[in-house]
């Protein structure tokens, strides 16, 4: 696929790193597979640490302390390599600004270098660092004498967000950060709800996701208020996806939540880039919740007959039940599971 014409003026990558900064789980102890370019939390960070003492030749190194800390959201650091040059963007920032500043610093993460912050969707396991996020990779940029930060977000935002119980009680997130708050922390904001390319045609924005399966339906009872107006909204439309091309290998698909259904992400950046494959499909694939895991069988087989990606990356609000069978399916060889503090590199294909 090497010299396919892309949309938007997009390039393929010479190489993509991806570093998890915030999820639901922490694993650095569980094998990987064969093939897989995957290395572990404790795998990179150990090589970045000092030795404590030596004994027997060898050095000795505490890591325990200095691995990430989980908890309910997502959040990845993307970088992509065309020769020399480099661009580096921010995709989500998980729910608490301490925790997302205190796993940078424990990955050694340059924040001057971030370029662009990308929100998937208005929900506060995503959206929640805002604005401290942005205040620190802005000073950060303005020490190095750099642009401020792009904040990239969908332009319909709402106030606040909640989910209908069966019990009759509207579970409400924390109310969205404003604008206002986003500009003063240093941010440029832009606001796209179409197809985009971000840090000069490195990174592909997706707009709102087109709905073709049957049983991707969103999320029950999901409710978004405007001020005092409150309306039933399952579909999340200001949902979207990164996407980033490696030569070689084909696009990966960063889908932080996938409220619209992985696979109608899948199929709607095969429509975006139809002569290239999927390669790599990661975050938060919604196979949790009793609702949602009724689509769990539906969802793995179109996955797999469908979509085919090369590797898969399952984390955040996927649940345990749909890894468990989309291990079943993709295992060995395919099945890369994000978990924080994981780094996968992306390398382009020497045919």
């Amino acid at each position: 696929m090497t010299g396919t014409k892309l949309p938007l003026g997009l390039v393929e990558l010479d190489r993509l790193e991806i570093l998890v900064i915030v999820d639901n789980e922490t694993d650095t102890l569980s094998s990987v597979d064969e093939g897989i370019p995957q290395i572990p939390e404790m795998i990179h960070r150990t090589a970045l640490i000092p030795p404590t003492r030596i004994f027997d030749g060898r050095e000795c190194k505490v890591i325990l302390d200095q691995l990430c800390c989980a908890c309910h959201g997502y959040s990845v650091l993307i970088s992509g390599q065309v020769g020399e040059r480099i661009h580096t963007a921010l995709f989500d920032v998980g729910p608490y600004p301490d925790i997302w500043m205190d796993n940078a610093r424990r990955l050694n993460v340059d924040l001057s270098i971030i370029e662009t912050i990308f929100l998937s969707h208005w929900h506060r396991d995503h959206s929640g660092g805002f604005p401290e996020v942005i205040e620190a990779v802005s000073k950060a940029r303005k020490v190095k004498g750099l642009a401020p930060p792009t904040v990239n977000l969908h332009p319909k935002r709402p106030d606040q967000r909640g989910i209908l119980l069966p019990t009759g009680i509207i579970v409400m997130l924390d109310a969205e950060p404003t604008l206002e708050d986003m500009k003063q922390a240093g941010g440029e904001i832009v606001t796209y709800d179409t197809p985009h390319s971000i840090c000069g045609g490195f990174f592909f924005g997706s707009g709102e996701i087109e709905r073709k399966t049957k049983y991707e339906t969103g999320l029950d009872g999901h409710h978004s208020f405007y001020g005092d107006e409150g309306v039933l909204d399952p579909l999340i439309m200001d949902e979207r996806y990164i996407g980033a091309v490696v030569k070689g290998r084909g696009i990966s698909v960063f889908s932080s939540c996938s409220h619209a259904g992985i696979v109608n992400v899948c199929l709607d950046a095969q429509t975006n880039f139809p002569e290239v494959p999927i390669d790599m499909v990661a975050g938060g694939y919604h196979l949790s919740g009793k609702k949602m895991e009724t689509k769990i069988n539906e969802t793995v087989a179109d996955l797999k007959e469908i979509i085919n990606p090369r590797l898969i990356a399952p984390g955040h609000c996927t649940g345990w039940r749909g890894k468990a069978r989309l291990m079943d399916a993709f295992s060995p060889g395919r099945f890369a599971p994000s978990v924080v503090g994981t780094k996968y590199q992306l390398e382009k294909s020497p045919h």
